[in-house]
């Protein structure tokens, strides 16, 4: 152990991002002094990103129980849903947002490896993988840089790796040019039962790390997600970790076939904080200690120093607890996918994690006051409303002027060359979606991504959601908003939501109103989830989305919602299948175009509130529009969101090149509100002629609002008896507008 001397200070614990306070838990927790190792261990597990210190009194009061929940939020390295017929679902969303400010390429590539070791460790194959990306002023050429970094970076792992990307979000705003968001998902199955636990228990027992060697690259990540970026941010490159999807494929392999074998006691993936994370989390759950001795961990540079070991994230990494005397299968299992398999240490009965380097015992802590749950520090946070916010509840609709229906072409024309609405081609065209022959959605868009369950007859549908702007303006409404849209976009897929997973990107939780939006937003989820009957099933707080110059970006918490399709003819799309069917609009038309991208930005007037919503009758809109699926009376249906109405319309015609005739005269409402407002509890959907009444019968005895609009019809888009533009030549901008602003 180091000599007294040489002990750290306060000044080196405030450093290494601990508060004093903090310093002095410690002290008391050790009844001495830390050395450098023990507080740099210290530090990462109570940082925001390992701790949830900030936000765990919050992430409490979350609905985290359903029938169909096989793991206990948060306890393990992925949420786990019971789907029927013997299987299960294991799917997490996780944000990789500070590396990928920094390094685009890499910090995202190492997030979708992340998410998918998340999915494996549990036992499950990983089938499916979405992401939630948000970007600064699209023409900005940092913008640019950072947006084909990241698109390359997910594309290439996911590719190599051999998972489909069969979905995801897009989105511009100023407010994230210095720090963009960076959220993955992943989803995967597995039989029920066969599922493995990031646990460790049995004195005696062999302590694993397998895959990858350990490198420098990655030291800090969790502390440095912890802190707000600057312009000394670029000063920690090498917080940034590397990945290699290929060492990760194996990976993969080998620890589904370890797994299956039986010789596992727990297993847990090396992602933040690495070693040191994994050790301590396994013991505490176990309620176990162990001895690691660091002079076995296969090493990529020489002369490693102990808490560049304990700290290291380098990437295809797992800490594995074997039964004692199966050592020689843990080893013949990864000697056959030639990966590492060392052993680094035994489980002991102390309840303490000693850690020896060349004989020498380098550290000595107790495991539970390392983790979330035990001894880590919980904090209740000063929050306040913040000025603005009462500001954005004064917008009064009579300020901008409506629009005349003459000009709706031209609204259209700039909605559908806007890089938020605007067709992310670009992007998917970067990502593999169809290998593993699962993804339903090929040459049959639905508003969800719905995923074929090999060997049943089910599919998961999945979706990430999340419109910030709404949460800008109320925390609480527009989180609740979310969580809604994540449930109509599975329901206009055919889909059941059953459960969902959040990436909750905020700025810096010390600053009383932007702690206040994190409160909101959990209040706004809370009651959305308890409504559709959705759990928590766990997640991911990133905290510090901010800069000195920039201020926070808006408050995202990115909903990842799981759904179920028990049978293939109920999949519903969102595109017109023939001439002649009948369109029609479910749920109310509201004099609103608040927080709209109308408003936002083809109006230039940036302060509103949330637009309107009303949670009870979204229940309604959403149980009426299964109820007609289920009684095989859709045609498609297609959710009402950014752009509205008129953009719902164009998406429905785009895929078959089918146009519309829609009579709409004598509103009750504005033009701009009817066509580009975005009022919650809204779809389109077409019908046929034949099961016009019916259709309505249905929603007449819900009490659902409906309002027939039109025919598909010809190859035009033709509101009122007038042309406002062609299908094709709509589609032509739409296709490619995003692509030609980032290669300007």
């Amino acid at each position: 152990m180091e000599s007294i001397e040489s002990l750290p200070t306060v000044d080196t614990a405030k450093k290494l991002g601990l508060l004093p306070e903090e310093f002095d838990k410690i002290q008391e927790i050790l009844g001495r002094k830390p050395n450098f190792t023990e507080l740099s261990i210290f530090s990462v597990m109570w940082s925001e990103h390992c701790s949830y210190k900030n936000s765990i009194v919050w992430l409490k009061t979350l609905p985290k129980d359903s029938p169909r929940m096989l793991a206990k939020a948060g306890e393990e390295n992925a949420g786990l849903v019971d789907i029927g017929s013997g299987l299960a679902c294991a799917f997490k969303i996780e944000s990789h947002n500070h590396p990928s400010a920094l390094e685009p390429y890499q910090g995202a590539a190492t997030g979708v490896g992340g998410i998918n070791r998340d999915i494996f460790t549990m036992g499950a194959r990983p089938i499916a993988q979405l992401n939630s990306l948000r970007f600064g002023n699209i023409n900005l050429p940092r913008t640019k840089w950072l947006v084909k970094g990241v698109v390359k970076g997910i594309g290439d792992y996911g590719n190599a790796f051999g998972i489909p990307t069969v979905g995801g979000e897009v989105f511009f705003d100023d407010c994230y040019t210095v720090n963009p968001l960076v959220n993955a998902f992943s989803a995967g199955i597995l039989k029920v039962g066969k599922q493995a636990s990031a646990i460790s228990y049995g004195v005696g027992n062999p302590v694993f790390i397998v895959g990858s060697a350990t490198g420098k690259d990655g030291i800090g990540g969790a502390s440095f997600a912890s802190e707000d970026i600057s312009e000394k941010s670029t000063e920690k490159l090498p917080a940034v970790q590397v990945g290699d999807p290929f060492q990760e494929k194996l990976l993969l392999e080998a620890t589904l076939e370890i797994i299956e074998s039986g010789c596992v006691i727990g297993i847990q993936d090396m992602g933040a904080a690495g070693i040191i994370c994994s050790t301590s989390e396994m013991s505490a759950k176990g309620e176990h200690g162990m001895e690691i001795d660091l002079s076995k961990v296969p090493t990529r540079q020489a002369n490693m120093k102990p808490f560049e070991i304990l700290l290291s994230e380098s990437q295809e990494r797992m800490l594995i607890v074997v039964e004692q005397g199966k050592e020689e299968i843990a080893k013949d299992i990864f000697d056959k996918w030639d990966l590492n398999c060392e052993q680094i240490g035994v489980v002991t009965d102390s309840k303490r994690l000693r850690f020896y380097q060349n004989g020498e015992l380098v550290a000595d802590v107790p495991a539970d006051d390392l983790v979330l749950g035990g001894g880590a520090p919980v904090y209740h946070r000063e929050y306040k409303e913040p000025a603005y916010f009462k500001k954005y509840q004064e917008f009064d609709i009579n300020s901008v002027k409506d629009v005349e229906e003459k000009d709706l072409g031209k609204v259209l024309n700039f909605l559908m060359n806007h890089p938020n609405i605007a067709s992310k081609k670009w992007v998917a065209q970067q990502y593999d979606s169809t290998i593993g022959r699962a993804n339903r959605n090929t040459n049959a868009p639905s508003d969800a991504a719905v995923v074929k369950v090999h060997g049943s007859d089910k599919s998961i549908v999945i979706t990430v959601d999340c419109n910030a702007r709404y949460v800008q303006a109320n925390p609480e409404e527009g989180c609740a908003i979310a969580v809604a849209e994540a449930a109509r976009n599975i329901v206009c897929s055919g889909g059941v939501p059953v459960a969902i997973t959040n990436c909750l990107n905020f700025g810096n939780p010390y600053i009383p109103e932007v702690y206040w939006q994190f409160v909101g937003a959990i209040k706004g989820m809370k009651k959305a989830c308890e409504a559709f009957e959705t759990p928590v099933t766990g997640g991911n707080v990133s905290f510090y989305n901010q800069s000195s110059d920039e201020g926070p970006v808006f408050p995202t918490p990115t909903i990842g919602m799981l759904g179920i399709l028990e049978q293939p003819e109920l999949k519903l799309g969102l595109d017109f299948k023939a001439e002649g069917d009948l369109i029609y609009l479910v749920g109310k038309s509201v004099n609103d175009i608040a927080s709209s991208e109308y408003l936002y930005s083809y109006q230039k007037v940036k302060e509103s509130p949330s637009p309107a919503f009303d949670l009870a009758y979204e229940q309604l809109v959403q149980k009426a529009i299964a109820q007609l699926n289920i009684e095989r009376l859709l045609v498609s249906a297609h959710d009402l969101a950014d752009g509205g109405l008129m953009v719902a319309l164009v998406e429905s015609a785009f895929p078959g090149q089918l146009g519309f005739d829609i009579a709409a005269t004598n509103l009750s409402v504005r033009n701009d509100a009817f066509w580009f407002g975005e009022a919650q509890s809204r779809v389109l959907v077409s019908v046929k002629p034949e099961n016009k009444d019916k259709f309505e019968a249905i929603l007449n005895g819900l009490k659902v609002d409906s309002q027939y609009l039109g025919t598909v019809k010809g190859a035009d888009a033709k509101i009122n008896g007038n042309v406002i533009s062609s299908i094709k030549d709509a589609y032509i901008s739409y296709d490619t507008a995003l692509e030609k602003i980032i290669n300007n």
